[in-house]
């Protein structure tokens, strides 16, 4: 047995000193020495080793399985990936550290005269096309939708000359922690660390280099030169070989199958599609949930502390996402959706949270990998969300309002989702009137928030008149007294007579984008002037640099510190609602200059820094690309309040 590349489990990236290293690493933990090491090693800006890795956030393009996701920069680095699962650890951790925390990459040996990258039509395989002096080659990257082991296919494929390509992996698991025990197998190599275990399957030849795997090769036109590598368990046995041509195959078809089911013939059909696409590759398909996105602390501002863990499940994303995947025709993603909602939310009402795991776990431990740098030196890197404790009076609305939209097909699942929908309205009587930590999650104590009070209201309006339209036997007289309650009070303090706008918490001064919501769920016609005064307000007040920020950071004491990037959903909003009050030039305007935002891939991240002028946030977010969708859908006439605030079933499940 040989060994390729890393020599021992846990030892320092260091490859002239090897072995050697590994064991002398555990008699100085902590001195002075290896704090010396790890400081020199931040200074090798010219090495393999040493110097922050990650491209810009907007220099990615994802791809994924269905269950889990990559992210491959334009240089032909993949850079992130989670394995087997999207909230798994990462064993290509270098996004937020250096290449010594994991990395992939493949790319000519020359200097690089221009890069164009693109989708291949309706799907989520990956076209970087290098050109060089030489010649110009195409990088091609997907994930085929998974069967037993998740596999990344990349092939290298000549298109004009003779093309030098180079090929490094440094496979590091547990977030680039770990440095496995790589040994060559027929075709390949594979690498072993506990239960982890990553196989690396290709015709070219390699070699190991320090601490990573490399191969030199040459591809001309019409040549082809592939690499798989695929995710296992150690106490299995070897993977059988991936049959690369037949895997591109089935790749192509599910995607295009998939994406031609979409129904919306609206205007800005390409980006709806990329949306839509891009939501169903960040759902975990065994059991429908979505995630946030794919990745953790991505920060908000660089070189800032607002870095979270996004890989989870948010509540308050199932209203809006049920209604963009129903009317988009996808039936099966929306009921998927709702059943991963009803399992979650199972038991004590009092016990919902905000945030579950992808199967609906409940336990989400927040903690620091303290060993990375961070995405530009952006610290701490958080594991887990510390969120998922705090009391969020909003998500009751979500929940309801989605529970309202029932397919008629799923009888069964309509009783119980009114059962549960009931005993969740009881409880919110209840706890309405106190305060709580609200939309943003902020960490500056519980507040009475205007959005919050809107959402309590929402939950009540809905159960209303689901139950009404379905027979319920819940409390409904106990309901309508409590939603005019709720209703007279969030107009009596949730605004503001001299700033005429709704504000961010009751007797506050402040304003927050979530108000702009209050119209779009029905809480007041669009029409209503208060409406009105509040679209002005926060285009008055909250627009910087012609994108809407969620607050004033620097007037809101949400307990965090530093600044953040204008919130692309909060944009996306206005634009929605500039729409619908009839401003719909400004809508228009705006809204293809939120387009712009994209990357060539159509991505989108949380927010966007205009004064740096790139995306900042994690990415890429789902909310951002659900936001897009509903103010097309919005735009083209097929969405509308009224529509939003109506209890109704939704289309049968299309057959298959």
């Amino acid at each position: 047995m040989r060994v390729v590349g890393y020599v021992v489990a846990g030892g320092v990236n260091t490859p002239e000193l090897g072995g050697f290293v590994a064991e002398q690493k555990k008699k100085v933990a902590g001195s002075v020495h290896e704090r010396l090491h790890g400081a020199l090693h931040g200074l090798l800006h010219g090495s393999l080793h040493g110097a922050l890795h990650g491209s810009r956030i907007e220099d990615y393009s994802m791809i994924g399985d269905c269950e889990t996701a990559a992210l491959v920069s334009k240089e032909g680095s993949i850079d992130w990936l989670c394995w087997p699962s999207f909230p798994a650890a990462a064993c290509f951790a270098a996004l937020l550290g250096t290449r010594d925390h994991g990395f992939w990459q493949i790319a000519p040996k020359g200097k690089v005269k221009a890069i164009r990258r693109e989708y291949e039509g309706h799907t989520l395989i990956v076209q970087t096309t290098f050109e060089t002096r030489e010649g110009e080659v195409c990088l091609i990257d997907f994930m085929p939708p998974r069967e037993k082991h998740s596999h990344v296919v990349r092939i290298v494929r000549g298109v004009r000359g003779r093309v030098s390509m180079q090929m490094d992996l440094a496979i590091r698991f547990d977030y680039g922690r770990t440095v496995p025990w790589v040994t060559r197998i027929e075709d390949g190599v594979r690498a072993i660390a506990g239960s982890d275990m990553v196989t690396l399957r290709t015709k070219a030849r390699l070699r190991g280099v320090g601490m990573t795997t490399r191969s030199e090769f040459t591809v001309r036109k019409g040549e082809t030169m592939s690499f798989t590598l695929t995710n296992s368990s150690s106490l299995e046995k070897l993977p059988r070989e991936l049959s690369v041509d037949k895997a591109l195959g089935e790749t192509q078809r599910f995607w295009t199958k998939w994406s031609r089911r979409n129904a919306y013939r609206g205007p800005y059909a390409e980006a709806v599609e990329r949306s839509l696409i891009t939501l169903k590759a960040m759902t975990y398909r065994p059991s429908g949930g979505i995630v946030a996105a794919v990745t953790t602390s991505l920060p908000e501002r660089i070189g800032g502390s607002r870095n979270w863990d996004y890989r989870y499940c948010w509540l308050r994303d199932t209203s809006f996402t049920l209604l963009i995947l129903m009317q988009a025709s996808y039936m099966d993603e929306a009921v998927e959706w709702r059943r991963w909602l009803l399992r979650a939310i199972a038991g004590a009402p009092d016990q919902v949270q905000t945030i579950y795991g992808i199967c609906g776990e409940r336990q989400l431990v927040e903690w620091v990998a303290d060993w990375l740098p961070g995405y530009e030196g952006s610290k701490p890197v958080r594991i887990g969300n510390a969120a998922v404790d705090q009391f969020q009076l909003d998500v009751f609305g979500e929940v309801s309002s989605a529970l309202s939209r029932i397919p008629q097909a799923e009888d069964e699942i309509r009783v119980s989702a009114s059962s549960v929908q009931a005993a969740l309205i009881d409880h919110l009587c209840k706890v309405w009137p106190e305060p709580d930590e609200g939309i943003w999650e902020t960490r500056g104590g519980a507040q009475h928030f205007t959005h919050s009070k809107v959402m309590a209201w929402v939950a009540l309006d809905r159960a209303i008149k689901h139950h009404e339209q379905f027979d319920g036997k819940g409390d409904v007289k106990r309901w309508k007294k409590n939603r005019e309650m709720l209703h007279r009070e969030i107009c009596r303090k949730g605004f503001d007579k001299k700033l005429n706008s709704f504000v961010q918490s009751y007797g506050s001064k402040q304003l927050d984008a979530s108000c702009l919501l209050i119209g779009l769920v029905g809480f007041l016609p669009m029409d209503d002037p208060r409406i009105l005064g509040t679209v002005e307000a926060i285009e008055r007040r909250l627009m910087k640099d012609g994108f809407v920020e969620r607050y004033d950071t620097k007037k809101t004491k949400d307990g965090l510190a530093g600044g953040e990037g204008a919130f692309l959903a909060c944009s996306f909003w206005l634009v929605t609602n500039l729409w619908l009050i009839g401003r719909k030039e400004d809508a228009k305007a705006m809204f293809e200059r939120l387009l712009a935002l994209r990357n060539d891939a159509g991505l989108l991240s949380e927010e966007y820094d205009p004064i740096e002028k790139r995306m900042v946030g994690n990415f890429p977010q789902a909310l951002s690309h659900i936001a897009l969708i509903h103010a097309a859908f919005a735009m083209s006439g097929l969405w509308s309040p009224e529509q939003q605030a109506r209890a109704r079933p939704a289309l049968r499940r299309r057959a298959q």
